[in-house]
């Protein structure tokens, strides 16, 4: 059982990225997805989830309106869509799969991706 996050980057602010996570061993459409992000010294938050079988998606104030979290079914992966990225974006990114309601709070995920830099710099 694994996630794999991937499309990380060094971007300009105001540029966008796409971030993947994709299921090996697990079907993420039986899961609630999160992406959260960790910066050096800090505590990981969540940005960004999915619900388990469906569409409803729920984001951290600072993503709302620029990020999107959504599924493809097929590839079995769940992406998250940045734009207008800004420095404060900057950080790791992870993915995680929890089998109870998607939510922000970490410990309630029970599989995590390896995370994917993200960098917003000029």
């Amino acid at each position: 059982v694994q996630l794999q996050a991937s499309g990380g980057g060094l971007v300009q602010p105001g540029g966008s990225l796409r971030l993947s996570c994709v299921g090996s061993g697990l079907t993420l459409d039986g899961y609630g997805i999160g992406w959260f992000r960790q910066a050096p010294g800090k505590m990981r938050e969540g940005v960004a989830c999915i619900s388990r079988g469906g569409d409803n998606t729920y984001y951290e104030e600072s993503a709302e309106g620029r990020f999107t979290i959504s599924r493809d079914r097929v590839k079995n992966t769940v992406y998250l869509q940045m734009n207008s990225l800004k420095t404060e974006d900057t950080s790791v990114y992870y993915c995680g799969a929890t089998t109870v309601v998607a939510s922000m709070v970490a410990s309630a995920y029970d599989y995590w991706g390896q995370g994917t830099q993200v960098t917003v710099s000029s």
